[in-house]
C-alpha cells in the first residue's frame, strides 16, 4: 500500500477518533460533530424564511387546535428541552407532513389534519417531531453524513486506483451501497427512536398513546404508493405499528399517571 493510501486511511481513522459522542433520551450513544448552537441558528433562519414566504394557515380555530396540542407536548418536557424557545408554524398546504428543525422549530402542514382524527393523533405527530429535536437527530444526521461521505471518498479513491473515471465509478457504487446499507437504516433507526420518545412525551402530556396506532392505520390507508422498506428512510407503517404496540406497557403507565395528576388536554377543532 503506497503512502497516499495510508495517509487517506489514517485521516479517516482520525476523523472517527476525534468525533464527539452523546446519548439520546433512550440512552443510545450517538455521534455529534456539529455545534448545537450553530444548527439552532440555522433552524431559526429557515423558520424565518418559512414565516415570510410560505402560505400560513389563517384560520384561528386550526391555529388554536395545533398550538394547544404542541403546547401540551412541550409542557411535558424537562431540563434543557423545556428551556428551549419552541416555535410553531402551520403551513396551508395539502401535504400530509410535519417536520422539525434544530432549535425547536416545528412546522406542520395543514394536510396532516386530514389523517389526524383527534387531539391524541395529532399529539403523536408532534410528539414524534419534538423527539427529533431532543434526541439531536439533526446533529447526528449531519455528522453521520459528513463522516460517511468522507469514508466513501477514501474507499472510492482506493478501489478506483486514483484515476478519475475509475474512481467516479467506484464512488457511485459505494455511494449507492452507503445509502442502502448505512444512511437509510440509520434514518429508520432515528425515526423509530422518535416514535418511542414521542410516544412517551404524548403520554406524559395526557394524550392517549394508543391513538398513535390509529394514526398509522390512517396513514396506511392514505398511502398512494408503497416502496420496499429497505429502500426507504422511514419504517413501513406496519413496522411502526408493531413497534408502537410494543411500547404500550410503559407508555400507558405514564398516561395513567398524567391523568391522575390532572393532565388532560382539551384541544378540539
Amino acid at each position: 500500500m503506497n503512502s497516499i493510501y495510508k495517509y487517506l486511511i489514517s485521516m479517516l481513522f482520525l476523523a472517527v477518533l476525534g468525533s464527539a459522542c452523546s446519548t439520546t433520551p433512550t440512552g443510545r450513544a450517538q455521534l455529534t460533530l456539529k455545534s448545537e448552537a450553530v444548527l439552532a441558528q440555522e433552524g431559526a433562519r429557515q423558520m424565518a424564511i418559512i414565516r415570510a414566504q410560505a402560505p400560513l394557515v389563517q384560520d384561528r380555530a386550526t391555529i388554536d387546535f395545533v398550538a394547544c396540542v404542541a403546547d401540551a407536548i412541550v409542557g411535558s418536557l424537562d431540563g434543557k428541552a423545556a428551556e428551549m424557545y419552541w416555535e410553531l408554524a402551520i403551513v396551508n398546504q395539502p401535504d400530509i407532513n410535519a417536520f422539525v428543525m434544530p432549535g425547536g422549530k416545528i412546522v406542520v402542514k395543514a394536510g396532516i389534519l386530514s389523517v389526524t382524527e383527534n387531539q391524541h393523533q395529532l399529539a403523536a405527530v408532534i410528539g414524534h417531531e419534538v423527539a427529533h429535536v431532543t434526541a439531536h437527530h439533526a446533529n447526528e444526521r449531519a455528522s453521520r453524513g459528513e463522516l460517511t461521505n468522507y469514508g466513501v471518498e477514501v474507499l472510492a479513491y482506493i478501489l478506483g486506483g486514483g484515476y478519475y473515471n475509475q474512481t467516479q465509478g467506484a464512488y457511485s457504487a459505494l455511494a449507492t451501497a452507503s445509502t442502502l446499507g448505512l444512511s437509510n437504516p440509520f434514518s429508520r433507526m432515528q425515526e423509530t427512536e422518535a416514535d418511542v420518545i414521542g410516544l412517551e412525551y404524548m403520554a406524559r402530556a395526557g394524550f392517549d398513546p394508543r391513538e398513535s396506532v390509529e394514526l398509522w392505520k390512517n396513514m396506511n390507508k392514505k398511502a398512494e404508493t408503497k416502496i420496499p422498506e429497505f429502500m426507504s428512510t422511514h419504517p413501513s407503517g406496519d413496522t411502526r405499528i408493531e413497534s408502537l404496540i410494543a411500547q404500550y406497557p410503559k407508555v400507558l403507565a405514564l398516561y395513567n399517571e398524567a391523568k391522575a395528576a390532572g393532565r388532560e388536554p382539551n384541544c378540539s377543532l
